[in-house]
Order: structure tokens, then sequence, then C-alpha cells
């Protein structure tokens, strides 16, 4: 039997920073307005960098990593939920601009989750046989769905894109667990992105609820179906969308010594890239090590909501 692994990771933020003093500037808000509620600091925002843009420096660092060549690869997936080309998809550029020749490639928008459904999509793909070597991308420019009068949105989000590198393995050598994923269409009004010109909304303390309530026992249900139980977890990333989230997530899950992601607190809220960008800082720090279970977990817009548990690598 065929499975998958994680061989590398590579993550590329813009390097303007906006600070919550730079938004003060902006809107009717200040540092301690946004700290206490969503518990963001910076975020990064692209000027000059396109969303291939993004997508292609963090991918770059994850093949740089992975000892394979831009031929090796098969299969490129990108996660957003911000491409504004319709054709050629951002999949398909990124390999272009990679050298990456004949690869299957297409886009995933599940919004915050997107990374880890893109991720099961792969793994999933070199389990059947379609896929050898996969790369899989989360990448977004939120800053051009921002109104920046919004106090309650502008606050929050911010640019960049994380990046691994997935080859096919033995099966005793799986580092990909199985997927939990779906969705709540019946609330799917609580985060918008709509219209030509698009500006984001959402309700706040809809998803909030939603989020502290909903995640963890999903969470839980992710590291059963991987074989484990939450306190054997050395790791927890969770889509970055708050702060108060996070923790909240965290505290449910039972994984007293897991290293708990809080990117989101120099990052802001990134979206599809948050969870990638979020692991690779984590293994680049060294803050996890090669074979380490860590549980990703994406939520958000949609409400969909993906994870699955994955080995360091």
């Amino acid at each position: 039997m065929t499975a998958s692994r994680i061989v590398s990771l590579g993550h590329y933020q813009p390097p303007k920073v906006l600070t919550n003093d730079d938004l003060a500037k902006l809107v009717d808000t200040d540092d301690e307005w946004i700290r206490s509620r969503v518990g963001i600091r910076t975020r990064h925002i692209a000027v000059d960098e396109t969303l291939v843009d993004l997508a292609t420096e963090a991918a770059q660092k994850a093949l740089a990593g992975s000892g394979f060549q831009a031929a090796e690869i098969d299969l490129v997936v990108v996660a957003t939920c911000t491409a504004i080309e319709r054709s050629p998809n951002t999949a398909a550029a990124v390999a272009a601009r990679l050298g990456v020749p004949s690869p299957a490639a297409y886009d995933i928008n599940t919004v915050c989750s997107g990374f880890s459904y893109a991720l099961a999509t792969a793994d999933h793909a070199i389990r059947a046989g379609s896929a050898t070597r996969a790369l899989v991308i989360g990448a977004e420019r939120m800053s051009d769905t921002i109104d920046w009068t919004d106090r309650s949105t502008c606050v929050i989000f911010g640019d960049g894109a994380g990046a691994a590198v997935v080859e096919a393995v033995p099966d005793e050598q799986s580092g990909i667990g199985p997927v939990v994923w779906g969705s709540t269409p019946e609330k799917g009004d609580a985060v918008v992105i709509t219209g030509w010109d698009p500006t984001i909304s959402q309700q706040g303390q809809a998803v909030f609820r939603w989020a502290t309530t909903a995640i963890a026992p999903l969470a839980r249900e992710t590291c059963r179906k991987a074989g484990l139980e939450p306190s054997e977890l050395k790791g927890f990333v969770a889509h970055q969308a708050n702060l108060r989230i996070i923790d909240a997530i965290a505290g449910k899950l039972g994984a007293p010594d897991a290293v708990v992601a809080r990117d989101v607190v120099d990052s802001g809220n990134t979206s599809a890239a948050s969870i990638p960008l979020a692991l690779s800082k984590l293994v680049e720090r060294g803050e996890l090590v090669s074979g380490d279970p860590v549980l990703l977990f994406g939520f958000g817009g949609g409400l969909a909501y993906a994870g699955q548990v994955v080995r360091c690598p």
C-alpha cells in the first residue's frame, strides 16, 4: 500500500509590516483594542507582490529543502480564496514559474480550511497512484479584500504563503493521517467575500461561538482516526483566526505537552496560508522536530473545516 508524507516546508511573507499603531491612523482603534479582541499586533501586507509571487516564493523554499528538482513534481495544488485570475489558475502559474513540466495543477477554495483540504486531496491522489510527488501551497493576498474603513475586519487579516512538498512512501512510513472534513453550510453567510471588487465581511460573534464549541470535538476525532490520543501530540497548528479562538480550542483539546502555534500575533489571519505558514516557522525554529505528530486543523469561511495529523519532516 502507498501512503504519503511531508518532506519539507517553506513560507514567505511580504516585507511590509502593518502595526496596530499604523491601523490607528486609518480607523478608530488602538493597540489595546485590537490585542484584547483578536491578539494581533502586526500583519504583513503585499504591496508589489502578486498572489502568484507569494505562492512561488514559499514553494521555492519548500522545494529547495526537499532535495527534489522541479521536474520531479507531478502535482501542484494551491489553496486560496483571493485569486484574481480565473485562468490560468494559480497552481498552473506557480508551476510555470518553477519550471514544473506537465503537472496536474488545480486551485482549491475552502477559504481558511483550504490548506488541510489541499493536503488531503494530494494525499488521496498519491494513495490512488495518480501522483508521486506533490507541491501543496496555501497562499493569500487578503489585503485585496479589506475595507480599510471597517475596523471589525481591517485589523484582522494579512498576506503570505506556506508550502509543503509531499511524496509517496510505503504505508508503514505514512506521515499524513486520515482527514476529518466537512462544513456547516447553513451558516455559510457568517464569513463572506462577494463581488467583482470583493470585500470581506463576517459575523464575528457567530464565528467565535461556532469555532470555540464545534472545533475541539472534531479535532479530537481527527486524532482518533490517526490512531493516537491528543495527549500524544507534540504540536497543534490551528487556522490562525484569532488568538482567543486558538487558545480556547487548545484548552479543550487535551494536549498539554503540544506546542501551540500562535503565529496570528505577528502575521494576522492569512486564511488558507495560515497553517503552512505557522507550521513552517515552528519547524524552522526547531520548536518541532522530525517525526513529531502535529495536529493541523483549519476552519472558517463556508463554514468549512478540515484537519489531519501529520509527522514533521
